[in-house]
């Protein structure tokens, strides 16, 4: 089990991550797209990585933006896994 991150070490690690906000015990960030399919290859490849680390986001695909909330909800709020996460998605989005 992952254990859940005190309210200091979430407060540093949320401003490590580049567009992400903290709301209530999710981690949030939207991600534009130029084109509808694209920002849906983004959702596939998320989608991808989060079945392999079994850990997945909440994701809501409205035209040309998707956004994604993480929270564990095993530990109760936010967990190393849910950082790191952010951190591979937003290089999946820097590689499109």
């Amino acid at each position: 089990m992952v254990n859940r991150l005190s309210d200091a070490e979430i407060t540093t690690a949320v401003a490590e991550l580049t567009g992400w906000k903290l709301d209530g015990k999710f981690i949030v960030k939207k991600y534009r797209f130029r084109e509808f399919l694209k920002g849906v290859a983004f959702v596939n490849e998320i989608a991808e990585l989060s079945e392999e680390k079994n850990h997945h986001p909440f994701i809501a695909i409205d035209y040309k933006l998707v956004t994604l909330r993480l929270t564990s909800w095993n530990a109760g709020g936010l967990t190393d896994l849910d950082v790191a996460l952010a951190k591979m998605y937003d290089e999946i989005y820097g590689k499109m």
